[in-house]
């Protein structure tokens, strides 16, 4: 078994491949090729909760689970606000065959599958980006979508200006992409054509009114059904798709608090981005409308990147290998 730490994750797990990685991913659980269970979530106080995330990788012939916890207000004390490893098991005899770090693989991953959207739903002449946060996640989010669309300009917002600005001094020097920090969330949305939101904010952020024609949104940091980053009037007049279906309906609050509103109605979803991906559904309609991306994170996306960092661990002989000793299982 190997056991592989957050520096050889980053290492091993370029944007670039993630990237590919998720389209294949997405494409196999729309094909019945994986399979995506609902997260469960323990509770714990103040808002913070410990999820559990299961999925099966047919072709790659891997089980496993994401075991991590989200703190939203980490990000306030310099820690991340998810934190955790991901299982990998072998599924023809269920041995565990590594166990990996979580908080990088969710960092990659998530923008990565944003990145794969943004490729289906954005305008092909996209150039400004609104990054709405300022934390791993907008890094990690900018190099996604620069992966994909030719980003000329960069517009960032933080609840916490110093961060913002720190954030501006490092990715200009690494990107040399001119970025702006806005005071508002309003004039850091102005004119974009992709925005990404990606707070630990339980309240819209982000309203209709200050979101252009033809934009198109990524929706990160909300994750539970009460919790949303736009408002009901920015999603009733988008095209909203979505990671999966399943996970939506329950967990989504961008969704799901206009739905109680009577805002939208349950067919407001248009379909998952696998979807799109094997053309069962069309994406952008024309060049005016706004569509929306609703992330939440599948179990199977984690798996896909676990198992292509363990196959490379081995290639490379990285990693730290623990030898599993034998024993009965008659205590089970």
């Amino acid at each position: 078994m190997l056991v592989i730490n957050q520096k050889e994750v980053r290492e091993m797990l370029p944007m670039a491949s993630c990237i590919r990685l998720m389209e294949e991913v997405l494409t196999d659980l729309d094909e019945g090729a994986a399979v995506h269970h609902l997260r469960s979530v323990v509770p714990i106080q103040n808002q913070n909760v410990l999820g559990l995330m299961p999925g099966f990788l047919k072709k790659e012939e891997v089980v496993g689970t994401k075991v991590i916890t989200i703190y939203p207000e980490n990000q306030q004390n310099g820690l991340p606000s998810h934190q955790g490893v991901v299982l990998l098991n072998e599924s023809k005899n269920g041995s565990l065959k590594a166990v990996i770090d979580g908080t990088e693989i969710t960092a990659i991953r998530t923008a990565a599958v944003s990145a794969v959207a943004t490729n289906l739903l954005a305008r092909k002449d996209s150039k400004i980006l609104s990054l709405l946060g300022s934390g791993e996640q907008a890094r990690t989010h900018l190099e996604a979508i620069a992966l994909v669309r030719p980003i000329t300009e960069v517009k960032v917002w933080s609840r916490n200006i110093d961060k913002a600005i720190l954030f501006e001094n490092e990715m200009e020097q690494k990107y040399a992409i001119p970025i702006e920090v806005c005071q508002t969330v309003e004039s850091a949305v102005e004119g974009a054509d992709i925005i990404c939101t990606l707070t630990a904010s339980t309240v819209p952020i982000l309203k209709g009114e200050w979101v252009k024609e033809g934009a198109h949104i990524n929706a990160v940091g909300a994750c539970r059904a009460t919790d949303r980053e736009l408002d009901s009037e920015l999603v009733k007049g988008s095209l909203l798709y979505v990671d999966r279906v399943e996970s939506a309906i329950n967990e989504a609050g961008d969704y799901l608090v206009p739905l109680k509103e009577g805002m939208i109605e349950p067919t407001h979803i248009i379909g998952e981005i696998g979807e799109i991906l094997t053309q069962k559904i069309p994406g952008r309609r024309s060049d005016a409308d706004i569509t929306i991306f609703e992330s939440l994170g599948l179990a199977i996306e984690d798996m896909k990147a676990a198992n292509f960092i363990f196959q490379e661990a081995a290639r490379l002989k990285k990693g730290t290998d623990i030898s599993m000793g034998g024993g009965s299982d008659e205590s089970l």
